[in-house]
């Protein structure tokens, strides 16, 4: 005899059980119990979040009006405009830095990494949503079922049995109310997540664009540097000639050509060996704007020094300004739900189950009203005992709040340390290339009048050798400090947030719908958190 599990048709006794199960005044009395359900669902067990305090200075140490006055850019006049704006690389106005800009923030594959974990935390967010509604599930079936009829006995007067088919399609619904705003909390907290998720994709894609600016300034120097070792190796080699036509009229000694071909080769290898650095600059220019590096090359062109006024604004903005600031504060407020979700596992939890169907001997026989069978029920839940494990995780909860509020303070601390770090570099950067730039035109003027001495026969040619290595190590020493000046100006536009304001994060109830592209201002404006 085959068999299922679903009963054959209902019997009058099992009709009866149904009808005992259903509550007095049946759908009504259900839809008053949900209607109380949802006047309790307001309660929200866990805390309300505020900011907490941070040490915020009233103004930057740096930029007092007379130290601002010492900083090439700045002497003019102070930045009316106290944010950044746009694309902040614009400020150098190298048309050539803007268009690997643009190229990275199209194929950057850790910035590609970084918008995918935004979208992986989004989903999450949906995900916590739908625990707001009730699940609705269906599994249709149909049983054949054969049945002996009679007492069931050899010697019993009945004998024969009967086959018939029992045609199912049931319905159930399961509905855990949120009464004490554990799935709500979870929902923010996930929410707040994705918002912190999009503060690292700014700061991951800030920190890009920055690293693609200092080392294209980097190449761009390695080629000034190269500039001057070719200009000194085509004057060596123009003193070696010198030397030697000396030498063969007797007026110099043999030594003197050696100490100049000395010079001169020595110098070679070091124009030579500047090709290292510059290679290796563009092959990470080459992964920063998503590219191979054996298909990419840049030609040479020299650094151009270029000190722009860079609007700083006070140190309270590095609050909204920062996406790494952002991101830390909205990690607190994360935590601060999951204190809610901990709390909630305290008090009782309701779970309401309805189901609905039609059962029949055939598929016809379904579509009548006598074939509805159905059923409500709710169970209410509470943990008596669990050996202290509520209390433990939402101690554990209180502990990562704690955490994350260390860790926004100690990231708003960071942020006003770079800030006065490279401030600080720009102004005594303007004071060094000053003092760098009249040491060179000393070492120019210390080498011609060497020069004029040697050829004169009053002094040695060591004393030429002297003088032309002294301008070489000042000319190179100034590109490099106008490098540094470069550099500490990109890293200060990073350390203000590079244009970017937290009123870009989408509301937590909006996440679901942002979409960032790489486009730095693109992330969906609405009301900040």
């Amino acid at each position: 005899m085959d068999r299922d599990s679903i009963p054959a048709r209902p019997t009058s006794r099992m009709k009866q059980s149904i009808q005992a199960t259903t509550p007095s005044g049946g759908p009504w009395a259900l839809c008053s119990a949900l209607l109380a359900t949802a006047l309790l669902a307001g309660c929200n067990v866990g805390p309300g979040y505020h900011r907490p305090a941070a040490e915020t200075p009233v103004a930057f140490k740096e930029l007092t009006p007379d130290q601002a006055s010492q900083t090439s850019g700045w002497k003019q006049a102070q930045p009316k405009d106290r944010t950044l704006r746009g694309k902040w690389w614009e400020l150098f106005n190298d048309p050539e830095l803007n268009a690997l800009e643009e190229q990275a923030g199209a194929s950057n594959q850790t910035v590609a990494g970084s918008l995918a974990a935004f979208f992986e935390a989004r989903a999450l967010v949906k995900q916590a949503r739908s625990q707001y509604f009730p699940t609705v599930t269906t599994q249709p079936g149909v049983t054949r079922q054969r049945q002996r009829l009679g007492a069931g006995g050899s010697n019993s007067g009945g004998s024969g049995a009967i086959t018939f088919s029992t045609f199912t399609l049931p319905f159930d619904a399961t509905w855990e109310p949120d009464i004490w705003g554990a799935v709500r909390n979870t929902v923010r907290a996930n929410a707040y997540e994705a918002q912190a998720r999009l503060g690292d994709l700014q700061n991951i894609r800030l920190i890009q664009q920055a690293e693609l600016a200092v080392d294209y300034c980097q190449l761009r120097a390695q080629d000034a540097q190269k500039v001057i070792l070719d200009d000194t190796v085509r004057a060596y080699r123009d003193s070696l000639n010198l030397t030697q036509a000396r030498f063969e009229t007797g007026i110099d000694s043999d030594e003197d050509v050696a100490q100049a071909e000395t010079q001169l080769t020595t110098t070679e290898a070091q124009d030579t060996d500047l090709d290292i650095l510059r290679t290796q600059y563009e092959h990470a220019i080459a992964t920063l704007t998503g590219r191979p590096a054996p298909s990419f090359s840049l030609a040479r062109k020299p650094l151009v020094p270029n000190p722009i006024p860079i609007p700083y604004g006070v140190p309270s903005d590095l609050l909204e300004r920062r996406p790494d600031v952002s991101a830390a504060e909205r990690r607190m407020a994360e935590a601060n739900a999951q204190i809610g979700v901990a709390k909630a596992a305290y008090y009782p939890t309701l779970n309401l189950t309805a189901s609905a169907g039609f059962q029949g001997p055939t598929i016809q026989d379904m579509a009548s009203w006598p074939s509805l069978v159905w059923a409500v029920g709710a169970s209410l839940a509470e943990t008596l005992f669990d050996a202290g494990k509520r209390a433990a995780v939402t101690e554990q909860a209180k502990a990562t709040y704690n955490q994350n509020v260390a860790t926004y303070r100690q990231t708003l601390l960071t942020a006003f340390q770079q800030v006065e770090d490279n401030l600080a570099s720009l102004r005594i950067l303007t004071q060094e290339l000053e003092q760098q730039s009249a040491a060179v035109k000393a070492a120019q003027r210390y080498l011609d009048l060497s020069t004029d001495r040697y050829k004169l026969g009053i002094d040695s040619y060591l004393n030429v050798i002297t003088a032309q290595a002294t301008l070489l190590s000042n000319k190179r020493t100034e590109v490099n400090l106008q490098l540094q000046q470069m550099t500490a100006s990109i890293q200060l536009i990073m350390a203000l947030g590079g244009g970017w304001d937290a009123s870009q994060l989408p509301a937590p109830g909006k996440i679901t719908s942002a979409n960032p592209s790489n486009s730095q201002n693109n992330p969906s404006a609405a009301a900040s958190h």
